[in-house]
């Protein structure tokens, strides 16, 4: 969840730029990713937030997780590493922003279960999280867009991925 307010989360806004520390958690059950949308942007993102001052970014995870779940992950390992660049378009609270992301990606453990009690709210008001085939990735506006293809032959250690969608590079 993205708030300016929080001071605890690691981000900060500079005029019309914006720095944030992040975690992700990548949740895999039976060939489906778990990710999240809200009432008013048009695309699919990544299940986790922002890192608090103090905390580790796997604890970060598992926090964000259970957040957006309503259910206790536990973590397998990392996967990714992702420094993020883009100018935000669209219609949430970060339109206008030229954002700058890292994000460390932790693989959880299955569970055997794609059930969830999700309660979770955003900025942008109500999220959803939706289990999505990860063999359908490519056919929907999903953040990161790297997961249509790593996330079909995950890489044994850990990937390093910059994305850069400023428009003007």
């Amino acid at each position: 969840m993205f708030d300016d307010k929080n001071e605890k989360n690691c981000g900060f806004i500079n005029g019309n730029d914006r720095f944030r520390y992040r975690a992700g958690a990548v949740i895999i059950e039976d060939g489906h990713v778990l990710l999240a949308t809200n009432d008013v942007v048009d695309y699919y993102y990544s299940i986790g937030g922002a890192v608090h001052l103090g905390e580790t970014s796997a604890a970060a995870a598992m926090r964000e997780a259970y957040e957006e779940t309503g259910v206790r992950y536990e973590i397998s390992r990392l996967a990714f590493v992702c420094e993020n660049f883009f100018r935000d378009k669209s219609k949430s609270v970060l339109s206008g922003y030229d954002g700058h992301e890292i994000t460390l990606f932790y693989l959880m453990k299955p569970r055997g279960s794609r059930q969830t009690h999700s309660t979770s709210t955003c900025a942008d008001g109500k999220e959803y999280v939706v289990w999505m085939p990860i063999d359908e990735l490519g056919e929907h506006k999903v953040f990161p867009n790297f997961f249509a293809q790593k996330l079909k032959d995950l890489p044994i250690g850990i990937e390093h991925i910059v994305i850069d969608d400023r428009c003007d590079k």
